[in-house]
């Protein structure tokens, strides 16, 4: 029996990608259709990075054609991802070398928001994007410390800066450039927003999907201006479930909407604590703060992390969870969250503005 990419096409129409809630074809996922016979085997391109998951999504494919398709011979699935650009808030400076940054934000610090932005960082490395980190803030950079890394950038050119790398992404912060940690940033506005566009723009990033931010806390006159001159794909705001949090929180929401910034969605850190003696698990700062936030602002709960002294040691040692525990409970909530994100960007109206009409002249 011989099928068409038609008959390809329409079976897949009923198979639903568990990351993205859409079938496939209406996903513009499925590519390369080649029918042989009764063989059929087909390209299955993600617009997210799903690495772990590949095999999985593979599986699900071939195993629905086979059932959907009575009398077809081999089934061969191959699936890759691609990350591509999209838009981000109008009358800002693109970065070059960067596909897409997501602002990881809070309104009140003690959240666990650079804890929170290494290891998603690190997840979506893990699903096998280019992804690199930017410390933007400026007056207690940790991110130096949580990845791990020494040392200062250096200049190939005079005029810019080679990112600094650990667990295979890209860094630059304000950190590098200090003579210690306990060397404190005493800077005005100004020369805070001056640090981080140069910071910004005179790093050499290198081809990466997405450039992670961990902003400053807060929704003042730094953090207004920041949002202003980071041209940002979409914002992702860290809370803990307690009034107060949610609170401060609600406000950097409606800060990044004020500048046209999309909000991917809300991560709740701290959600519960699970004792380490006995594996009880209790919700101390309270329970459905961030679903509850979610549903007030039609805004994605993009899921709950523990508040676990693991994640703490972990990230002090510079070997955050994702990469010190790949395998473990923790770095797969990381990971689902990162995949969502990713999906949620993915789903964002892509960049055109690099896709310039051809001139053509012709002599008459």
């Amino acid at each position: 029996m011989s099928f068409s990419d038609t008959d390809v096409q329409g079976a897949l129409k009923n198979l639903i990608d568990p990351n993205t809630k859409k079938d496939f074809v209406s996903g513009k996922s499925v590519k390369n259709i080649k029918v042989s016979g009764s063989d059929v085997s087909l390209d299955i391109l993600l617009g997210y990075p799903a690495k772990s998951v590949w095999g999985e999504i593979k599986s699900m494919v071939e195993a629905h054609l086979k059932s959907a398709l009575p009398g077809v011979g081999k089934v061969e699935a191959n699936v890759s991802s691609k990350v591509v650009p999209h838009a981000v808030q109008r009358g800002v400076k693109l970065v070059e070398g960067v596909k897409n940054i997501i602002a990881v934000a809070s309104g009140k610090g003690g959240v666990g928001k650079s804890t929170t932005a290494v290891n998603l960082a690190l997840a979506l490395a893990a699903e096998g994007a280019r992804v690199g980190v930017l410390d933007a803030d400026i007056y207690g950079p940790s991110q130096p410390t949580m990845l791990g890394i020494t040392g200062q950038p250096v200049s190939k050119d005079g005029k810019s800066m080679e990112p600094m790398n650990n667990h295979g992404i890209q860094a630059m912060s304000i950190g590098f450039m200090i003579a210690g940690d306990d060397t404190p940033m005493v800077w005005r506005g100004p020369m805070v927003t001056q640090a981080l566009d140069q910071l910004l723009h005179q790093t050499r990033w290198d081809n990466l999907d997405y450039l992670v931010v961990d902003l400053p806390p807060g929704t003042g006159d730094i953090q207004l201006t920041l949002a202003q001159k980071v041209p940002v794909t979409g914002a992702v705001i860290v809370t803990t479930p307690q009034d107060i949090a949610l609170m401060d929180a609600r406000k950097g929401l409606k800060m990044f909407e004020k500048v046209g910034i999309k909000i991917v969605g809300i991560v709740e850190n701290m959600s519960t604590h699970i004792c380490s003696k006995c594996g009880h698990e209790e919700h101390i700062f309270g329970a459905g703060g961030g679903e509850k936030m979610c549903a007030d602002y039609d805004v994605e709960f993009l899921g709950g992390l523990p508040l676990d002294i693991r994640i703490r040691e972990q990230a002090d040692s510079g070997n955050p969870t994702v990469v010190a525990d790949p395998d473990g409970n923790i770095a797969k909530v990381y990971k689902q969250i990162a995949r969502r994100i990713a999906v949620k960007v993915a789903d964002m109206a892509q960049d055109h503005s690099a896709a310039f009409p051809k001139i053509v002249v012709q002599n008459t």
